[in-house]
C-alpha cells in the first residue's frame, strides 16, 4: 500500500481526532511564509537555518517566534544547508530557507545530501521572484530541484503552505530523501486563512554509523545513485494515489494542468474549466496526467517561469498540450493572462490600471551609502558592485557602481580586473560591498586577492545590519535571529588577519576623509580595505535629533547640495532649495557639500 494511503491519505484532516481532544484548533491570517514556518513547527522540528532573501526572509522571522525550535541566521545559504543536514543526520527534523538565487549558493550540499539521504526529515524552502521584484534573474528553483533529484511540493495558498509543509517532512524521511518545498514572491508575501493545530514532539533518531550512505566518497557516491534513481521512480508512481495531485473535472472541452499560485489565476478566469491541480511537481504523476489528459479535449499547461511540466508532459507524448507557445516565460502569469491568450478577452474600458508617476527606486534620506558614492562620483571613481541597497549607486545621479553580478561578486570582479588589465587599470576603481553581503561571500574573494597579489582597494560598506532584506543581523551585529547578544565579529580585525596591512575605518559622512582615503589608496600597490560606517538609518534604536534646514538668502543656487539626490530636496522655482522635514535625517551630507553656509544643522525642535 502507498505511503501517503498509509499516513496522510487527506492531508487537511490529518490529526483532526488529536485536535478534537486536545481543543487546539485555531485559525489565522498568515502570510505564505508565517504559515510554512507554522508548518515546520507543527511538524516538530528543531533546527532552521537560512540567510535573509526576499522573498523567503519572513519564514525564519516566524520561526524565531517558536521557543521549541533552534533558528539561526547562517552566514550563507550553504552554511545553512550544511547545518540542517548536520542535524538531519543527528536525528531531528531540520529545515534551511532561502531566495532562489540562495539555492545556487547551498547547491553543493544540497546535490550531495540527495545521495547521502536523510536520517530525521530534512527539508528545503525555495522562495522563487517571478517577475524579478527583488532579484538579479528569474530562475526556476523547479530545475535545480531535477538536476539535484530532490522531489519538490508547490503549494497554492497560505494553508496548503503549512500542510504541504508537514507532509514534505513526512515525505523526507518515507523515502529518505531531502524535499523542497518551492513557493513564489505572490505565494510567501501574500496572506490566507491557516487552521493551526498542535506541534508533534519528536524524540531524536538514535545515530547509527553508516559509512556507506554519509561518507559520499567516488565508491558510496556511485552505489547511492542507483539508490536515488530508484527512489525517483517509486516516487513518480506513488504521486499518482497522493491527494495533493489531484484531478477536479467540470467542464471537459478544456483542460488545465497547473499547480502554485497559477492554480489561483485558473480558477478566478475560467471557473468552470477541468483542473489538475498537482501539489508535488516533481517527479510528476505521468498516469494521473495521461487520464486527465485522455477526458479533455484542449489541454493547456499553465505554469510560470519555465516548461518544466510542459517539457515532461510533451515528451510522453501528449503532444495537443499547449503552453508557453501562448504563455511567456517571463514574470509573473495573472487571471488577465488566461482571459486574454485562452478566451481572446481584452481588459474592460476602464479596468486598465491607473496612470501613476513613474517612482524609481532610490537610497533613503541620510543613507550612508550616499555620502560614499557623492565622494566616489566626485572623484570619477568606478565601483565593482554587490548585492544590497548600495546597488542602487548604479543610478542617476550617484552612477558610480558598474557591475552586479551575484553575493560576494564584487571584491572578485575588481581582481578579475586587475588581473586582465594591469594595476594602472583599476586606479580608479574600486570594490562596494555590505557587511552582511561581505560575511556572506566576501570573505573568501578578499582572501583571494591577498593569496594571488592584487593590488584593489576595497570598501565594506558597513551598515550595521543586512538592510535590503528587512535589517536581519548577522555575524558582525552582535544579536543572533533569537536576539541574544553574542560577540560581534571584528571586520577590521578580520581584514588584518588575513594580511592585509593597510585596513582603515572611517565614518561614511567624513567627506574629507573619504577622499583623502579613497585617492591614497587606489594608489597603492598592494590590497587595501576601507570600512565605512555608519548605521542604517531605518534602524531600530537610530534616533536623529537634528534636521538640515536650507538658509535661502546665502544660497548661490550652485546645486551642489543636490547632486547626491537625497529626496528630501527638492528645488524651488527660483533656483533655491526646500527640505522636507518629515524625511531629512539630519545627516549633513547637503551642509557638508554646501560652501556657501546655505544650509544649518539644527536641533529638530528648532528647525
Amino acid at each position: 500500500m502507498l505511503f501517503f494511503d498509509n499516513h496522510i491519505a487527506n492531508i487537511f484532516e490529518l490529526r483532526s481526532l488529536e485536535q478534537e481532544e486536545e481543543n487546539l484548533s485555531e485559525k489565522k491570517i498568515l502570510l505564505g511564509n508565517e504559515a510554512i514556518a507554522r508548518g515546520a513547527y507543527e511538524a516538530g522540528v528543531r533546527v532552521s537555518a537560512a540567510y535573509p532573501g526576499t522573498p523567503s526572509t519572513e519564514i525564519s522571522e516566524a520561526i524565531a517566534k517558536y521557543d521549541e525550535v533552534y533558528g539561526e541566521w547562517s552566514p550563507n545559504e550553504k552554511v545553512a544547508a550544511e547545518v540542517a543536514i548536520g542535524a538531519s543526520i543527528a536525528g531531528v527534523r531540520a529545515m534551511c530557507s532561502m531566495k532562489h538565487v540562495g539555492v545556487n549558493v547551498a547547491a553543493d550540499p544540497l546535490f550531495t545530501a540527495a545521495y547521502s539521504g536523510v536520517g530525521g526529515g530534512l527539508v528545503v524552502v525555495a522562495a522563487d521572484d517571478p517577475g524579478m521584484y527583488s532579484s538579479q534573474n528569474e530562475q526556476d528553483s523547479r530545475m535545480v530541484a531535477r538536476a539535484a533529484m530532490i522531489p519538490v511540493l508547490e503549494p497554492s495558498d497560505s494553508a496548503e503552505a503549512k500542510e504541504f509543509t508537514k507532509l514534505a517532512f513526512d515525505l523526507s524521511e518515507e523515502y529518505d530523501t531531502p524535499v523542497m518545498v518551492r513557493s513564489t514572491t505572490r505565494l510567501s508575501h501574500s496572506q490566507g486563512v491557516v487552521e493551526l493545530e498542535g506541534r508533534t514532539e519528536r524524540e531524536p533518531l538514535p545515530y547509527e554509523r553508516n559509512v556507506a550512505k554519509y561518507v559520499m566518497m567516488p565508491a558510496n557516491a556511485i552505489r547511492r545513485h542507483v539508490t536515488v534513481e530508484q527512489r525517483m521512480k517509486r516516487l513518480g508512481e506513488d504521486a499518482c494515489g497522493m491527494s495533493v495531485n489531484r484531478a477536479e473535472y467540470r467542464d471537459l472541452s478544456v483542460g488545465f494542468i497547473t499547480s502554485g499560485i497559477p492554480y489561483q489565476y485558473v480558477r478566478e478566469a475560467m471557473p468552470e474549466a477541468s483542473v489538475l491541480k498537482l501539489g508535488l511537481v516533481h517527479p510528476l504523476p505521468r498516469k494521473l496526467i495521461e487520464e486527465f489528459a485522455a477526458k479533455v479535449d484542449r489541454l493547456y499547461i499553465f505554469e510560470e517561469l519555465e516548461p518544466v511540466i510542459e517539457e515532461q508532459v510533451r515528451s510522453w507524448g501528449i503532444l495537443k498540450a499547449v503552453g508557453k507557445e501562448i504563455f511567456t516565460v517571463q514574470g509573473e502569469y495573472s487571471a488577465n493572462m488566461l482571459r486574454e491568450r485562452v478566451l481572446g478577452q481584452k481588459p474592460k474600458s476602464g479596468l486598465t490600471p491607473a496612470s501613476v508617476p513613474p517612482r524609481p527606486p532610490i537610497l533613503c534620506p541620510g543613507c550612508p551609502h550616499r555620502s560614499v558614492y557623492s565622494v566616489l562620483s566626485r572623484l570619477k571613481i568606478h565601483a565593482a558592485g554587490d548585492i544590497g541597497c548600495y546597488t542602487l549607486g548604479a543610478l542617476a545621479p550617484l552612477g558610480v557602481v558598474d557591475t552586479t553580478i551575484c553575493m560576494g561578486s564584487s571584491i572578485s570582479t575588481l581582481h578579475g580586473m586587475e588581473k586582465a588589465r594591469g594595476k594602472e587599470y583599476i586606479q580608479n576603481w574600486v570594490a562596494v560591498i555590505g557587511d552582511s553581503t561581505f560575511m556572506h561571500t566576501g570573505i573568501n574573494s578578499l582572501m583571494n586577492m591577498v593569496y594571488n597579489q592584487s593590488s584593489g582597494t576595497v570598501v565594506i560598506l558597513d551598515n550595521s545590519t543586512t538592510g535590503m532584506t528587512g535589517h536581519q543581523d548577522h555575524a558582525a551585529t552582535g544579536k543572533t535571529l533569537k536576539g541574544e547578544v553574542v560577540p560581534a565579529i571584528d571586520i577590521a580585525g578580520l581584514c588584518r588577519s588575513l594580511g592585509i596591512r593597510h585596513v582603515y575605518e572611517i565614518s561614511a559622512f567624513d567627506l574629507e576623509g573619504l577622499e583623502e582615503a579613497f585617492r591614497r589608496e587606489t594608489k597603492r600597490d598592494e590590497v587595501s580595505v576601507i570600512i565605512t560606517k555608519a548605521p542604517c538609518v531605518l534602524l531600530k534604536g537610530v534616533s536623529f535629533p537634528d534636521k538640515c534646514v536650507p538658509v535661502p538668502e546665502k544660497c548661490v543656487k550652485c546645486g551642489a547640495c543636490l547632486r547626491p539626490g537625497c529626496p528630501a530636496l527638492t528645488k524651488n522655482e527660483d533656483g533655491t532649495i526646500s527640505i522636507d522635514p518629515t524625511m531629512c535625517n539630519g545627516c549633513g551630507l547637503c551642509e557638508k557639500l554646501c560652501r556657501f553656509q546655505a544650509i544649518e544643522t539644527r536641533k529638530a525642535d528648532r528647525a
